[in-house]
């Protein structure tokens, strides 16, 4: 049983907050936002946060907390004190598994944002237009070497800060963290407003469009709902395990679908003024940050201090999410393997990078690698391509599914009202009853989705 534990609610809620306001919300939120209809691609989006993320949030937390156990050994010790089969350690371990994969790519991403921060702050990239941005993004990305120092650069960096424990590490990063994140958002969300195209930005991003919803753009908003919170994950019950016994789980979880909103829609607000002020394509997919702005950047006054605080901010999003993400396994490997903490940091980080070298090759030297080609629907994907494929469409609703059914139909009602004392009758049950209908059809329909 775990022993940790944040030092109160607070750190249970910045914890939380920080573990799922990251990439997903500023890199990947305004790219689907531009290829996904804009204005209607947000609306499902936050109906989704609201009616699906917080109580699978909820439901995850409840895991954790009741267990004190690391996430690939939670849910059987829940079932089993409620006279169900251990098997449903099945949501831990698969969820376990799923984030291993997804850091060990996610944080070469973090690698690239770090690179392009210090060649922000150099002057690097100055005076460089669209086409020539474009050339040095490829160049970049067909260099192993550089990519492998910069990810490195990352992977230490997490070291550094989760080897320091739950209070002294986690703790103490994810209460800056939060203050540093808001303030430069705010600041560049001003600098945005005030020299970018605020007409057309605010009209394609907010301006009602009921037409443009169909099932893609609905799936799609869904899918990075789960994204962003990071449901299915297991470090929302990693991070469960260390909560105080007073804490809200419901208040917890609705802090940080709030938070994700706030930094999501933010986050547009800086994007979209710059990219139509410069008659830029907002459609332009994952390159429209490493692309399309360092052009933006280059042609606006004070571009290069404006372009540096954009990558560090997304420097400092990338970091608490992934020390999240490796806490599972640290967890594990400290219960179970027995090891100190700083060497299951280090022994995690090690088998991360080795698996992330999969990913980092698949750019360059293992581009032509398709290592399931001979199947029709994963032909011509690389590896970076099939990790994040079969996590995002397969692991993880899996493990949310699984979540949802033993949480919502398995466990005692008495169990799930003694897990949220905070919260009224009517409450609870509204909650209780989205896990076992709303959220079960959502995430099977995202299943679904993915297989056909």
């Amino acid at each position: 049983m775990s022993t940790a534990r944040w030092s109160s609610g607070l750190g249970f809620y910045l914890a939380t907050i920080g573990a799922a306001v990251g990439l997903g919300s500023i890199w990947r939120f305004p790219y689907l936002v531009g290829t996904q209809g804009g204005s209607a691609f947000i609306l499902i989006f936050v109906v989704a946060c609201v009616m699906i993320a917080i109580p699978m949030l909820v439901a995850e937390f409840l895991i954790g907390r009741r267990a004190r156990l690391n996430p690939a050994q939670a849910a059987g010790a829940v079932a089993e004190a409620a006279g169900r089969s251990r098997a449903w350690n099945a949501i831990g371990v698969l969820g376990t598994l799923a984030t291993f994969v997804v850091i060990s790519y996610y944080t070469i991403i973090a690698g690239w944002v770090l690179a392009y921060a210090w060649r922000c702050a150099i002057g690097e990239l100055n005076g460089l237009d669209t086409q020539r941005l474009a050339v040095e993004w490829r160049g970049f990305l067909s260099d192993p070497w550089a990519m492998g120092a910069w990810h490195l650069a990352f992977l230490a960096l997490l070291g550094l800060i989760s080897g320091r424990g739950v209070v002294r590490g986690l703790e103490v990063v994810n209460r800056w963290r939060a203050p540093v994140l808001l303030g430069l958002l705010v600041l560049l969300v001003g600098y945005a407003l005030a020299t970018g195209d605020v007409a057309r930005g605010l009209s394609f991003a907010f301006q009602p469009d009921f037409a443009r919803i169909d099932g893609e753009v609905a799936l799609t908003a869904i899918g990075q709902a789960f994204y962003a919170t990071g449901v299915g994950m297991a470090m929302m019950i990693a991070y469960g395990a260390y909560a105080p016994a007073d804490s809200s789980l419901l208040r917890s979880a609705t802090l940080t679908v709030v938070s994700i909103l706030i930094v999501s829609l933010l986050a547009t607000l800086i994007v979209f003024p710059l990219v139509f002020r410069f008659g830029m394509d907002p459609a332009q997919g994952p390159d429209l940050v490493f692309n399309v702005l360092p052009a933006a950047f280059a042609l606006m006054p004070g571009g290069q201090l404006v372009g540096t605080v954009f990558f560090v901010l997304l420097v400092v999003a990338a970091l608490t999410p992934s020390v999240a993400g490796i806490e599972s396994v640290v967890a594990w490997s400290e219960q179970r393997l027995r090891l100190s903490r700083r060497a299951a940091v280090a022994a995690t980080l090690a088998a991360m990078w080795a698996l992330g070298l999969l990913s980092l090759l698949s750019f360059n030297l293992l581009a032509g690698w398709h290592p399931l080609g001979g199947i029709e629907r994963f032909a011509g994907r690389t590896w970076f391509d099939l990790a994040d494929y079969i996590t995002a469409n397969l692991m993880l609703p899996i493990g949310a599914l699984l979540t949802a059914v033993f949480v919502g139909w398995r466990l005692p009602r008495a169990v799930f009202d003694e897990s949220l004392p905070q919260s009224g009758p009517r409450v609870r049950a509204a909650v209780l009853w989205t896990l076992r209908l709303a959220c079960p059809v959502a995430i099977g329909t995202v299943f679904l989705a993915a297989l056909t």
